[in-house]
């Protein structure tokens, strides 16, 4: 496997085009990578979809706020695929305002629509929100006698995430939590970006310990210590 080219966060998101749906990982910012959401903010792109598990954290300070949220302020997404938005006061205002669109999706819903993307699959087969707002405009399909939704699989043109090691292929391991989505966001993204703590050498990595095979990785950027 050929080593993965080593980029500045800079350079990153210039593989992100206007109108592109962006993965990316974390939830509440644990997983998220700052570097790289740093620099699609200062690169002024927009009109963009956002699936993410919730839009971070943003109670009306700045300073204090986490994840995808100073990003959510710029105003760089015309639509939100997420679980939680409720610690986010910024998204909700462009809910309410009509500024932008949120596609709220039950959290194990958005992990499995992620992994069908990964997968290649043409959807899953779920009973949760049948019989709730979340059925509207879905297909229900009815296996031995019990109705379930049709949710189709969340694909990216760019992935980013957050990872605690990468080799110089590209296999990544992660810290704890900061896993969480990072991984089946990796399988479902055309182009997929991993900022990362520390980059080592070939063999370096317990083989039980990586977590995002190498080939579904295309860049890596170091973060900031």
């Amino acid at each position: 496997m050929k080593k993965k080219p080593i980029i500045t966060a800079e350079e990153a998101v210039t593989h992100i085009k206007d109108g592109d749906t962006l993965l990316v990982g974390g939830f509440m910012g644990v997983g998220s990578p700052p570097m790289l959401l740093k620099a699609l903010r200062e690169s002024g792109r927009k009109d963009m979809v956002l699936a993410c598990s919730d839009n971070g954290m943003y109670m009306g300070d700045e300073s204090k706020a986490t994840g995808v949220a100073l990003n959510v302020l710029a105003k760089q997404f015309r639509k939100y695929i997420a679980s939680h938005i409720g610690l986010n006061r910024e998204t909700q205002r462009q809910m309410m305002e009509m500024e932008a669109e949120v596609e709220l999706v039950p959290q194990g819903t958005f992990a499995e629509r992620l992994r069908a993307a990964g997968a290649g699959l043409g959807g899953i087969l779920t009973p949760t929100g049948v019989g709730t707002a979340v059925e509207e405009g879905k297909q229900i399909i009815n296996v031995d006698g019990h109705d379930f939704l049709l949710e189709l699989p969340i694909h990216g043109d760019v992935t980013l995430i957050k990872a605690a090691k990468a080799d110089r292929v590209g296999n990544l391991t992660y810290s704890a939590s900061a896993r969480n989505f990072c991984p089946l966001m990796a399988g479902a993204g055309k182009i997929v970006i991993a900022e990362v703590d520390e980059i080592v050498e070939i063999g370096e990595l317990d083989p039980e310990c990586i977590i995002t095979p190498g080939i579904f990785v295309d860049f890596l950027v170091v973060g900031a210590k």
